[in-house]
């Protein structure tokens, strides 16, 4: 067959001797066959770099192949019958595109070269074990004329006589690189010192290797006497960089002193080469699960300062043996946190890092990490989200330790990820007092002091506090001597409907000060609503109090779509009252039935929204059940005070974060016996 000159050839080269051997019953030689060829059909396609013939011929006891390029020149073999004193020049002077025939002549049973004028192969030869000993290769019409063949000569004849390893094991080493079963690294390296201390007659021998951690060349495997520091046989290890290799050897003795250390290397690159990229792929699975979880820490604080104080004890000690955060403060830096491996130096950590502030100042006008010089020993890195330079983060080490490109690229992905953090914890900040501030809008800033009427009310948002609510309440003084309690709940949460709720309160406020009857302000808050409420829709309770004589306070209460109150009377006995309407904002006619009740002294008229009786426990509801047995207990207590309790109780009703706001104003006859 004819391939062409393609890294892809020597496997399809491979695959037709398997095919052949496989048809012809000599598998016992299969593994040597395919190793061979791969070598002659890879030198032709790396040095020749023409296209190549492969002939495969194979009977039940032998197999012969010939690889045959198209490239005019010299092979330094003509034809070899493996004898030891044979006169051709010897194998370990070949030059280096040559080194291949080592394996060819040792494990070969016979082999030799081709030439004509215009191309050259290489052909081998392989005997099934016991088979009947043949007086010459056989021939084919791409092999030499056929000559008588000597007997296979001892490995000791081939290695010299003071060498006693066999070529069966040189085989099983060879093999073993090849296929990757070798086992551990550094047990192969060994067994495979061992045989060419022994074939080069070297006392010692040793492979050295940098993994570019900052130790420098460390020992894989060594086997006899140590191995000098400088001189002797050096090989280097071709792997991919950071990494270097090195197979060293005191000053051998054995004549292939430099052909099989390079080809040991060779072998001993592939294997290097894959345990440095099954490292690197641990290391970036290591570092990419250290920064998933780094994420995920910083994500749950919404707090700026707690999102500060954590981010150093997230680098130390996986990173280095101290951290610092600075953060930009009025155009400068100020140091917001710390952390090191030994406490006790951190006092002065940060004089120095006082000292080093021109430097940090310098690290946040650029993009990547800056080293920090002697005392301090470390790197900056700017702290830079949406565009803001929002600090400094520094990592320092030991001066010994040399920190490499990867390391450096994760200590810059931390501070990516911190800068957005602390960001998002600011953003977060930012909102939570807008919304606080629009919040305190919609909420009177303290209840008024009447004498004979005490108020007592407690607000709860939803959520994180970062979204306006739709609850509200509020308590106004009228002219004649009547004070107006409105509670209410528009629907929806956030801007739109702190929106809402601001138009219905100021609207209340203006119709009834304005001395509009209640059912009268009622309706056209309705319309006000229907019209500008954007879809959106409002309960609320009404209540005119106003104090008589006796010590009783008379109340006229409207509900517009919202829950009945609780009536706590003296003795703990409590009870709904008022008749439910029309919720506001949904139809153009609502009903708006009227309730009169009068509070004797010490009884509380208690108020409250949806947040209260709606709130969750699994499928479970707190209920006006469980909120009217709360209330019966609280008999006789301040306004304030059953407020307070009646909040306490729903929100411990739950652990979960409220889903919607709550809100409870409680109105006690505090007239005096």
């Amino acid at each position: 067959m004819r391939l062409p000159a393609d890294h892809s050839s020597p496997g399809a080269a491979r695959a037709a001797v398997r095919s052949v051997l496989a048809e012809a019953g000599l598998t016992d030689v299969l593994d040597e066959a395919l190793l061979l060829t791969t070598e002659l059909a890879t030198n032709a396609v790396v040095h020749a770099r023409t296209s190549f013939d492969v002939e495969v011929t194979a009977d039940a006891d032998t197999v012969t192949v010939t690889v045959m390029d198209f490239h005019a020149g010299p092979i330094t073999h003509n034809y070899s019958k493996k004898k030891p004193n044979s006169s051709t020049r010897p194998i370990e002077q070949l030059e280096e595109r040559g080194r291949g025939l080592l394996l060819v002549d040792q494990l070969a049973t016979y082999w030799g070269t081709l030439h004509y004028p215009d191309r050259k192969g290489v052909w081998f030869r392989l005997d099934r074990a016991g088979a009947a000993a043949v007086t010459a290769p056989p021939a084919t019409p791409a092999s030499p004329p056929a000559e008588t063949a000597p007997p296979v000569a001892s490995p000791s004849a081939v290695l010299g006589d003071t060498d006693t390893v066999s070529i069966d094991a040189m085989r099983s080493i060879i093999e073993g690189s090849r296929s990757g079963q070798s086992g551990d690294i550094a047990d192969f390296g060994e067994k495979l010192l061992g045989w060419l201390c022994a074939v080069l007659g070297a006392e010692g021998g040793a492979i050295l290797v940098d993994r570019a951690d900052g130790r420098g060349m460390t020992t894989l495997a060594d086997h006899g006497a140590p191995v000098p520091g400088r001189g002797g046989l050096r090989v280097p290890i071709n792997v991919g960089r950071p990494w270097r290799g090195e197979l060293v050897f005191t000053q051998p003795v054995g004549s292939f002193a430099v052909a099989l250390p390079e080809m040991a290397a060779d072998r001993l690159s592939l294997m290097l080469e894959n345990d440095r990229l099954r490292y690197t792929d641990n290391r970036r699975r290591t570092w990419l699960t250290y920064l998933a979880e780094v994420s995920e820490l910083l994500a749950q604080s919404l707090d700026t300062e707690l999102t500060l104080a954590l981010i150093p004890r997230l680098v130390v000690p996986r990173l280095g043996r101290w951290c610092a955060v600075h953060v930009a403060d009025g155009g400068g830096l100020r140091l917001a946190a710390t952390a090191h491996t030994d406490e006790s130096a951190t006092p002065e950590l940060q004089e120095l890092l006082a000292e080093a502030l021109p430097q940090l100042d310098d690290a946040r006008q650029v993009s990547a990490a800056i080293p920090l010089p002697t005392p301090i020993n470390g790197h900056a890195v700017a702290m830079s989200a949406r565009g803001q330079a929002l600090g400094v983060l520094s990592v320092g080490h030991d001066s010994a330790h040399r920190l490499d490109a990867e390391e450096l690229a994760i200590i810059e992905d931390v501070a990516r990820r911190a800068a957005l953090a602390i960001d998002n914890a600011r953003i977060h900040a930012e909102r939570r007092r807008v919304a606080e501030a629009l919040q305190r809008s919609l909420l009177p800033p303290k209840l008024p002091q009447v004498e004979g009427i005490d108020f007592g009310a407690e607000y709860v948002p939803t959520g994180e506090g970062v979204e306006v609510g739709g609850d509200f309440y509020d308590v106004m003084g009228l002219d004649d001597g009547r004070w107006l309690v409105v509670v209410g709940d528009v629907s929806g949460k956030g801007v739109h409907a702190a929106t809402v709720t601001g138009l219905v309160r100021e609207v209340t406020r203006t119709l009834v000060c304005d001395g509009r009857p209640l059912p009268e302000a009622l309706g056209r808050l309705n319309e006000t609503l229907v019209e500008r409420g954007n879809g959106r829709f409002c309960t609320l309770a009404l209540a005119a109090v106003t104090p008589r004589t006796g010590g009783r306070l008379d109340v006229s209460l409207y509900l517009a779509g919202h829950d009945r109150p609780v009536l706590l009377h003296t003795d703990g006995r409590t009870s709904l009252v008022g008749e439910s309407g029309t919720a506001l904002g949904l139809l153009k006619k609502v009903s708006l039935p009227q309730a009169k009740l009068s509070l004797a002294r010490g009884e509380t008229l208690i108020f409250y929204t949806d947040g209260v009786t709606e709130r969750r426990r699994g499928a479970e509801l707190y209920g006006v059940e469980r909120l009217r047995l709360e209330a019966s207990s609280l008999a006789g207590f301040p306004a304030d005070v059953v407020a307070a309790r009646l909040r306490a109780a729903t929100l411990s009703f739950s652990l979960e974060t409220p889903r919607d706001d709550i809100a409870i104003f409680a109105v006690r006859n505090d007239e005096a016996s």
